[in-house]
């Protein structure tokens, strides 16, 4: 089998994992005739085919499926080498993959990439948005080094580290601005914009209420904070949002913002990593910057918005 490269490695671990030509090229940021041009050359240093190609879907065949599980521990052991020597350099340098979920990625990440830019000047940052679930797999996969999300995780095989709390807020339409702060009692009455099914944040929102999923017919998904917003400008309905999305999401909507009763909701942010992670010492460093920026970034929120929010009697 001569002239097997990593890159080939790469590009057939990701047609694996999409099942799909044009998702596994877009992962790959690469295009798909030239992704398909690659596994063309593995099957012909394998000397059998890999996939089974349709127009639709590409299915692995019984050498591929074999071989993915392969391939799957050569990468993982070829990334375990990269960071054990990446793990020795002061300050830290090459890549590093961090995942960030949708309710915190907009409103947090672009302040912690210019902070790691000013301090990190040799480090390829690789930010990857998504939802909890999905994180956590692609940590597991060694396919992410960290992850910024919600805590807690409790995954025995991975490093917690609180960064920073803060509370929720009810977003409610303009005109409701004079009305007494519902309670959550009050809450579960009330037509109640939530996001979709896999958002964490959803899950905390729904806990504060004491509502399930199914509880109530006047339940309405939005795919984003933004979108929630709008709606509830709109007339629509009622929202929670994360304190750090006030100052983007609220700025342009016709709404009024209320913190709601004790004890109020709130979360807690935090970073994972594995806890085998050669480059440990240094993602705690990352963490505490983090950090840093999440208090800063908090303590200038609550300046601006100190006026604009009322507070539950």
């Amino acid at each position: 089998m001569n002239g097997i490269s990593v890159k080939h490695l790469r590009y057939f671990a990701a047609l694996a994992r999409c099942g799909h030509f044009g998702r596994a090229a877009e992962e790959c940021a690469i295009t798909q005739p030239a992704l398909s041009v690659q596994i063309k050359e593995l099957e012909e240093s394998v000397g059998a085919p890999l996939v089974e190609r349709s127009t639709r879907q590409v299915n692995l065949t019984g050498l591929g499926e074999v071989f993915a599980g392969r391939v799957r521990d050569i990468l993982r052991a070829i990334d375990a080498l990269e960071d054990l020597a990446r793990a020795s350099h002061r300050p830290l340098v090459g890549r590093l993959r961090i995942g960030v979920i949708p309710t915190v990625a907009p409103y947090l990440l672009p302040a912690v990439i210019k902070e790691l830019a000013q301090r990190y000047t040799r480090l390829d940052l690789r930010p990857n948005e998504a939802i909890t679930p999905k994180l956590i797999e692609r940590l597991m996969e060694a396919r992410l080094d960290a992850a910024i999300v919600a805590l807690p995780i409790s995954e025995p095989s991975l490093n917690e580290v609180a960064l920073f709390d803060e509370e929720f807020v009810l977003v409610r339409p303009s005109e409701d601005a004079q009305k007494p702060v519902p309670n959550p009692e009050m809450l579960r009455e009330m037509r109640l914009l939530l996001l979709e099914e896999g958002h964490c944040f959803r899950d905390q929102a729904l806990s504060f209420c004491k509502m399930s999923s199914s509880s109530s017919r006047d339940l309405i998904e939005g795919s984003s904070l933004s979108t929630l917003v709008q709606m509830v400008g709109a007339g629509i309905g009622v929202t929670l949002i994360p304190e750090m999305a006030l100052p983007i999401e609220t700025r342009a909507a016709s709404v009024s913002l209320a913190r709601l009763p004790h004890p109020r909701p709130s979360r807690t942010i935090g970073m994972i990593w594995r806890k085998t992670n050669p480059l440990s010492e240094h993602l705690a460093n990352i963490a505490a910057i983090v950090r840093q920026v999440g208090m800063k970034k908090s303590a200038e929120r609550a300046t601006r918005t100190s006026g604009n929010i009322v507070e539950a009697a």
